[in-house]
Parts: C-alpha cells; sequence; structure tokens
C-alpha cells in the first residue's frame, strides 16, 4: 500500500475522493501517476483545516496512555506529516515516526517538523504496507489515520499491527465518521439533494476499490470485532467534529473547488444527466450558482477514532 491522506488523509487529509488520478500510489486499475507536487499542498491543507479536531483526539489519547509513557509513536499512512507533528506535540517524550510509501510525501513531512521545531523528534520511513509492516519497529502508540481500509486483508493487518506494539500500547484508527458536506439541501439548481446522491455513488466505488485490493477479504466495519479478533482489548471510540460554517475563508472555498472537481471527473460519467449539469454550473466560476460565487458554502465533516490496548 502506497500510503498519504485524507483530504481523505494520508492523515487527517487522507483524499477518498475518486478521480482517474486516484489520490493514493496505487491507482485501482486506471495505472494513472499522480502529481504529488500538485496533490501535497492539498492533502496538507485538508489536515490543517481538520487540526482542531485532531488536536481533541491526541488529547483523548493522551488520557487513554500516559504521555510520560509513549516513547516512540508511528504515524502509519502520514502523507505530508501533519498528524505526524501534531501527535508529536502532544506526546512530547516520544519519536514520532512518519510512515508513508511516497518519497515526495515523506520529504514534506520532514520539512514541517524542522519548520515547527520538531526535527530532532519526528523521523520519516518509506514502506509498503502491509508486506513491510514487520520492518516498521516497536511502537507504544500506532496512529492509523484513514489507511487500513487500503490494505485488502483488514484483519490480518490488525494482527500485524498488534505485534508492533508493546505492552500496554495503543493503537488508533481513524475510520468512518460522516461524509464531507459542503452545500445546504437544495442548492437553487437542480434536484434538491445532490449530496446524498453523490455519496451513494461515492460508496458503490469505495466498494470497488476495495474489492480491487491485492488479497482484498470483505470483512464488516466491527471495529470492536476486529480488535479482539488482533488480541487487543477495545479501549473506546469517540467522534471529531470539524464544522467551518460559512462564509467560508478562501482556502475552504479553494478545497470545495477542488473536492468538486473530482468528483466531477471522477463519478460523472455514472451520475443522472441532470447533477453533471449541476456540477458544471458549480464549477464554473461565471456562474451566478458557482462554487466561487456562493455564501452558502461551508465545511462539515466528523472523523471517528477506534483505539485498542495490548496486554
Amino acid at each position: 500500500m502506497t500510503q498519504h491522506r485524507d483530504a481523505h488523509h494520508h492523515g487527517a487529509g487522507h483524499d477518498h475522493t475518486p478521480s482517474t488520478g486516484h489520490s493514493h500510489g496505487h491507482s485501482h486499475g486506471d495505472g494513472t501517476e499522480l502529481d504529488w507536487g500538485r496533490l501535497a499542498p492539498l492533502l496538507e491543507r485538508q489536515a490543517e483545516i481538520a487540526g482542531g479536531a485532531y488536536r481533541e483526539a491526541a488529547a483523548w489519547l493522551g488520557t487513554l496512555v500516559p504521555a510520560g509513557g509513549v516513547r516512540r509513536l508511528l504515524d502509519i499512512g502520514s502523507g505530508p506529516g501533519v498528524i505526524t507533528t501534531l501527535l508529536a506535540e502532544a506526546f512530547p517524550y516520544a519519536e514520532a515516526v512518519a510512515v508513508d510509501g511516497t518519497p515526495e510525501l515523506l520529504e514534506r513531512a520532514r520539512a514541517r517538523a524542522e519548520d515547527q521545531g520538531l526535527g530532532g523528534r519526528v523521523s520519516t520511513l518509506r514502506a509498503e504496507l502491509p508486506e513491510e509492516t514487520g520492518a516498521l519497529g516497536e511502537a507504544d502508540l500506532l496512529w492509523a489515520g484513514n489507511s487500513l481500509h487500503h490494505i485488502g486483508d483488514q484483519r490480518a493487518a490488525l494482527a500485524d499491527f498488534a505485534k508492533l506494539l508493546r505492552p500496554g500500547g495503543l493503537v488508533a484508527l481513524v475510520e468512518g465518521g460522516l461524509p464531507l458536506r459542503h452545500l445546504p439541501r437544495d442548492i437553487g439548481i437542480g434536484r434538491p439533494g445532490l449530496e446524498a446522491r453523490l455519496d451513494a455513488e461515492h460508496a458503490g466505488w469505495f466498494a470497488r476499490m476495495r474489492a480491487e485490493l491485492p488479497g482484498a477479504v470483505r470483512e464488516p466495519d466491527d471495529w470492536r470485532a476486529l480488535f479482539v479478533a488482533a488480541g487487543l482489548t477495545p479501549a473506546g471510540t469517540r467522534t471529531f467534529l470539524v464544522d467551518v460554517p460559512a462564509p467560508v475563508p478562501p482556502v475552504v472555498r479553494e478545497l470545495a473547488v477542488r473536492h468538486f472537481e473530482r468528483l466531477r471527473e471522477g463519478m460523472g460519467e455514472h451520475l443522472a444527466a441532470e447533477d453533471r449539469t449541476v456540477l458544471d454550473r458549480l464549477l464554473d466560476p461565471a456562474d451566478e450558482h458557482s462554487l466561487h460565487r456562493r455564501t452558502d458554502l461551508f465545511h462539515l465533516t466528523a472523523h471517528t477514532v477506534h483505539t485498542a490496548r495490548k496486554g
């Protein structure tokens, strides 16, 4: 698994928006090479917008595992390292390791750590998972932000993660939550409920993506059961809100435009003609209803963190 995201992020910025240039190093069938120089800033901005939610999540993790007891932490699928540095700040005695399969993103993670004065405690490790999971080394905290579902056999991957944990160590999976919303139900053009229909199409795309992964095994998203199967003890689940109400700052508007561009590119052929027309109008800067002009644009989502302890 070549990781980075999540706008999805690698990490918080892991982008799960389908497109002909899928935002993971493996293209799930189209073979398109990605322009990481173009995508990396987008991933960073996505993660930064969700930063408040992830700081809350890191503070919560600090109540589950003592900060002084975390000497080494792994950020699996770190992307450009936004969450890696956040975790390093939350656990000040730890070596924080950004793990990803994309060198360009790891370079940005190193630069970010240096800029924030954390270069002495943040390191990077290039690895392809699940093949190289055993080479990651032991950890007291393992964070996997929207990255586990890009491994075909999630049950086996969790068992491998458990082997990395030291006694008393904690694994934190970011999986699920609430879909991203940018628009009200009725946007004044087309049928109301556009984003709900996009969600339905995205669910089909996600199922196809999972099915195409090497060694794919269908598994219910029962994370507590999967933790137990891996020999771990569930330690709690919480959901953290990301809420940027209208009117949004320019960076959020830019991200919304990019999000809908990728939806139009990746799912357009599967949508009804009316919805394709609406997306085209939303993306046309000259249209009075476009994302570039709308005063009702917002950014609302939620990320769920599932945790379990070893021993």
